[in-house]
This record gives structure tokens, C-alpha cells and sequence, in this order.
């Protein structure tokens, strides 16, 4: 029943992740949330082929595994996920560079982070850090949302606003049990928090894109003009 539970997360946020992804191109050109929602689709993919493999740890599959974690836990859900709703609460949209240049961080400290997962917090004081940034990366992140559910509000985006305050509470709360406060109900894989972790994920992915969508066209109401570029004349 847990197998069974944890795989059905992880392809909802697989489907979450790669459906809502191409509609934030496609739709709305939004390159940063698009792009990162794919990353995690993808994160999950090779998350769900390394756990029917064997969940080796020697396994190419799994450094990909915990690359793509510390892609979306330092820079992709944090950074990416601001700069990407600033479109609808600030009506600024980067530059392809700037898009570029995102990613580019964010790929070069998955790199650097990678490599502390799995080190005992109580020994490794570099992991210990590491999983401090990734707490303080995550509440700053939340700050941010409790502002975007406010314009929801305001907005007359009740539902939507309700909706991602609790997703939002949701991925705070596995963001600070991932390292530091393991369930101690659970099995040696972690399955219970996994498939916990998997189908918030999924579900912020799904709610943030109607939260989304529900700002823009409450933009797109009220103001004939289109989001602004970085750099280009006002």
C-alpha cells in the first residue's frame, strides 16, 4: 500500500510538472516557471526509474536524483519560482539573458550542494549549513507568497488565495522536516515522507499555475499593458 501510495505521487507531480510546465509557455511565455516545473517533472521521473531499479545509491540515477533536489531546493522553487510569478504581481518579465543566467546559477549550485546530501548534520557541519540554507531559501520563498496570496485577495482570488496559503504552509513544513526532523513512524527508505514531499510538490505545481492564471487575467482586465522586459524603456 505505501509502494502503491508513493507511486501515484510521484506521478502526479510528474503529470503536475510537465503538463503545467508546457502551459506556462505556451500560454503565458513564461519561460522561468515553465522551464523549472519540467525540471522537477523530470526530477521525478528519473526519481521514480531509480526507485524501480533497485534505488541503488551507486546508481547514475541517483546523482541525478539529488542533483535535481538541489536544483529546485536552492534556486528553482525559490528564486525561479519568485522571479516567475513577478510577472503577474509586478508586470516585469526578464530578458532571455536574464532567464538564461538564472538557470545557469542554479545548475552550477546543484553542482556545489549535490554532494552534501546523505552527510549526518551532527558530524558534517558543511551538510549541517547546507540544509540551514535550504530552510532559510525556502522561508524567504514564503514570504514572498504570503504577498502573492494577498494580491489574490485583493484580487477577489479568494479560493486561489486559500489554496496557496496551504500549499505553501504544506512545502514549509517538508522543507523543514526533509533534513532536520525525519518521521520516526517511518521505514529506513522514508517512503511516508517521500510520497508526502511528492504529492506537495506536485499539488504547488497545480495550484500555483491556477493562482497564476487567476492574477493575470485579473490583470489582463484592468491593464491593457503587457509585462515589461528587463532593460527595455518604460
Amino acid at each position: 500500500m505505501r509502494e502503491a501510495l508513493f507511486l501515484l505521487a510521484d506521478l502526479w507531480m510528474i503529470f503536475a510538472g510537465y503538463f503545467y510546465g508546457w502551459r506556462f509557455i505556451r500560454r503565458y511565455g513564461n519561460y522561468l516557471l515553465g522551464l523549472e516545473w519540467m525540471v522537477v517533472a523530470t526530477s521525478g521521473s528519473n526519481f521514480l526509474l531509480w526507485s524501480l531499479l533497485g534505488a541503488e545509491s551507486d546508481s547514475v540515477l541517483y546523482d541525478l536524483a539529488y542533483f535535481f533536489d538541489a536544483f529546485s531546493r536552492s534556486v528553482g522553487i525559490t528564486l525561479i519560482l519568485v522571479l516567475g510569478l513577478m510577472k503577474v504581481t509586478h508586470r516585469y518579465k526578464p530578458s532571455r539573458s536574464v532567464d538564461v543566467a538564472v538557470f545557469g546559477v542554479a545548475i552550477v549550485a546543484a553542482l556545489f550542494l549535490r554532494p552534501f546530501h546523505g552527510a549526518d548534520l551532527h558530524t558534517d557541519r558543511g551538510a549541517f549549513w547546507v540544509s540551514v540554507f535550504y530552510v532559510v531559501v525556502n522561508l524567504c520563498t514564503a514570504v514572498f507568497l504570503c504577498y502573492f496570496v494577498k494580491r489574490l485577495w485583493g484580487a477577489g482570488a479568494r479560493w486561489p488565495a486559500v489554496w496557496t496559503a496551504l500549499v505553501t504552509a504544506a512545502g514549509t513544513t517538508i522543507a523543514i522536516t526533509y533534513d532536520f526532523f525525519p518521521l520516526p513512524f517511518d521505514d529506513a527508505n522514508r517512503t511516508i515522507f517521500y510520497t508526502a514531499a511528492l504529492a506537495t510538490w506536485g499539488t504547488q505545481g497545480f495550484v500555483y499555475f491556477r493562482a497564476y492564471r487567476a492574477l493575470h487575467d485579473r490583470n489582463a482586465a484592468l491593464d491593457p499593458y503587457p509585462a515589461r522586459t528587463a532593460g527595455a524603456p518604460v
